[in-house]
């Protein structure tokens, strides 16, 4: 039980004096450039299913 309760206290000494803990502004930076890039994947992925798509209905015309 001695391990645990060491480990608990390490873990709460490390998060509060050696982790560094990025100030509002950084985050609100960092937020912006994940959504932006969710963004544009999100984009990128939505053209390829769309031609993809088009794609394999020009292909299946040509069965039917």
């Amino acid at each position: 039980m001695n391990k645990v309760s060491n480990y608990f206290r390490d873990s709460y000494k490390e998060l509060m004096e050696k982790v560094t803990w990025p100030t509002w502004a950084q985050l609100q930076q960092s937020t912006v450039i994940v959504l932006s890039a969710t963004l544009v994947i999100m984009a990128l992925v939505a053209v390829m299913d769309l031609g993809s798509n088009q794609l394999l209905k020009l292909i299946y015309s040509f069965f039917t």
